[in-house]
């Protein structure tokens, strides 16, 4: 049986890769089962104890299924395994959910009680700003006090720029990791705007924006559409960034691409598609 040392060096592995998993902690047995509490596991994205160990069988099964479902909606959830007269004694269904607290079928012939906490620990999703202008500057900024990984991608000379972030990349190779979850702001205003436009679009990205003109944008998707790159994806980058509010300064600019951002991540839609117009 693993030590906790084990588990939490392999959850501060994991969040260092930026790679998703759920801790599984028993915190209360009745009666007879193999667990005690404070008996941990970790939960890979594949459904897979990868550490640890939260007792046999007969609760594995329920905590897989509801580490997949934590996974999926980000919310921790408490369950409950328990044998079935002690379900019917309080007029609860195996699979039924009550209070936060989901309740399972005990088949084990233990018939003990098992309350496990399964919680989720997803990365911070990741804005990749492309360029140093000041519009790049005060994004990264607000992005990152709004829960955001912030990488930044740039020349070398120009990262001293910046505050505080959490990555900085030499010239504009985006990274690659999690690509599904990362805002890509290309706002590079002039210099380099088609190298970087180009490698924000070579990824399937949850989001691309280019600070600019809609006349700009549609320069540069005539241009890119020369090359090889997905015309659905060179259609669809939002080009002005961010939520119309009637911003100016480069303070302003910054807030209403993040509240954009913000905007795709909770509803999961834009209201406007960027237009070529």
């Amino acid at each position: 049986m693993s030590h906790h040392a084990d588990i939490l060096d392999l959850a501060g592995e994991l969040k260092s890769k930026r790679e998703p998993f759920v801790l599984a902690t028993v915190v209360r047995t009745v009666a007879a089962t193999a667990a005690k509490a404070g008996a941990k596991a970790i939960i890979s994205a594949g459904g897979e104890i990868s550490e640890g160990w939260i007792g046999g069988g007969c609760a594995r099964a329920a905590v897989l299924r509801a580490a997949r479902e934590a996974l999926a909606d980000g919310n921790p959830r408490l369950v409950s395994v328990q044998p079935q007269d002690l379900l019917e004694a309080q007029g609860v269904a195996p699979g039924e959910a009550r209070e936060g607290t989901l309740f399972a079928k005990n088949m084990c012939p233990s018939r003990g009680t098992m309350d496990v906490f399964v919680e989720p620990v997803l990365p911070r999703p990741q804005t990749v700003v492309c360029g140093s202008s000041p519009v790049a500057i005060a994004l990264a900024d607000l992005a990152r006090r709004m829960g955001f990984f912030v990488t930044v991608c740039a020349p070398a000379a120009e990262h001293a720029l910046f505050g505080e972030v959490d990555r900085r990349v030499d010239g504009y190779s985006l990274p690659v990791d999690g690509a599904e979850q990362t805002y890509v702001v290309v706002a590079t205003q002039g210099r380099s705007d088609l190298a970087a436009l180009s490698a924000a679009l070579a990824g399937a990205h949850r989001y691309v924006a280019f600070v600019g003109s809609r006349r700009k944008a549609a320069s540069l998707r005539a241009k890119l559409g020369e090359g090889d790159l997905d015309a659905a994806r060179i259609a669809a980058f939002k080009a002005p960034a961010g939520l119309d509010i009637g911003a100016i300064t480069p303070d302003e600019i910054a807030l209403s691409i993040v509240a954009e951002m913000v905007e795709v991540r909770r509803h999961g839609q834009r209201r406007q598609e960027g237009s070529a117009a």
